[in-house]
């Protein structure tokens, strides 16, 4: 089990309007970076993603790591994050995971320094996955000594709703409730644990569309009169949708490059996101509705 790849307990969504206040579950904050287990014995420590890559070596701050997590043998799972402000911030994460040159890496220790956020412990120097969580939260609290790189997340027993709108007031990505009886499953989605996110819906232009699968490109109009592509949405389209929006694109296509159909930017359809990114352009896209009464802002 240590220093090789464990697919990690995942999460269901949760319904936003249904958020449970009870003592039954415990609830963290969501940050937004990459899912990451830790692996520790004696001074050597690992990273592994959810997929089983390892990225120990884009990130020299493991060293601190290791130093704060009090315990010759531990498995930690854990979000990865660069934070501005007390917000993490996903563009800067992955920018560090896409780095592979040493020096660059080194720089960005400075500019983009990653911590990483413990919310589970899988072991130490003996399996822990099937304990309650709430008894894994007192054993993760009791082997790490928070600093800058290594903290272990917040939690709140049963008052779902206030924390909820508490990572939304601070522009955070939500709230993960859990029931404290939940043991830990690996390579499991889990029921027990329920993610509930702030999702953003806007009006936006249809640019073109392709088929296989069936996916709209969607963007805005910039102040040069020129159109800024901004995500790819995929999913929410209703059979009738994807019928009736055929019918109309027939009817405003200007060319056709390999499997994308360009159109007239002149239909709009709403679109759910989670955030923008730097350049602007969406994460997380879902389809909500055509709109065919408005005409997106420009954006400069």
């Amino acid at each position: 089990m240590l220093f090789t790849p464990i697919k990690p307990m995942l999460l269901q969504m949760g319904n936003n309007n249904e958020i449970i206040d009870s003592d039954e579950y415990i609830y963290d904050i969501k940050w937004d970076g990459w899912r990451i287990l830790l692996h520790k014995e004696g001074d050597r420590v690992e990273a592994f993603t959810r997929h089983g890559n390892n990225v120990t070596a884009k990130f020299p701050e493991l060293q601190e790591v290791g130093r704060s997590i009090q315990s010759h043998t531990a498995i930690i799972d854990c979000e990865g994050v660069v934070l501005r402000n007390g917000v993490s911030v996903f563009d800067d994460f992955a920018f560090r995971g896409r780095l592979s040159n040493t020096s660059k890496i080194q720089q960005a220790t400075l500019t983009h320094p990653a911590t990483f956020i413990a919310f589970d412990v899988l072991a130490t120097d003996k399996t822990h996955t099937n304990k309650r969580l709430v008894e894994r939260k007192e054993i993760l609290s009791s082997i790490i000594e928070p600093s800058s790189n290594l903290l272990v997340t917040p939690s709140i027993g049963g008052n779902g709703s206030n924390i909820f709108q508490l990572t939304k007031d601070r522009g955070m990505e939500g709230i993960v409730g859990k029931r404290i009886n939940s043991t830990y499953k690996t390579n499991h989605r889990s029921h027990d644990w329920l993610k509930y996110k702030h999702f953003k819906i806007a009006d936006f232009v249809i640019l073109g569309y392709k088929e296989n699968p069936f996916t709209v490109l969607v963007g805005k109009r910039l102040s040069s009169g020129k159109y800024k592509p901004l995500a790819n949405v995929e999913f929410g389209f209703k059979p009738e949708e994807k019928t009736a929006f055929r019918e109309i694109a027939k009817q405003i296509v200007t060319k056709v490059e390999r499997d994308m159909t360009w159109l007239e930017p002149i239909l709009c359809c709403k679109v759910q996101y989670l955030e923008k990114t730097n350049t602007g352009s969406l994460r997380i896209v879902s389809f909500k509705g055509f709109n065919f009464d408005n005409v997106p802002e420009t954006i400069n």
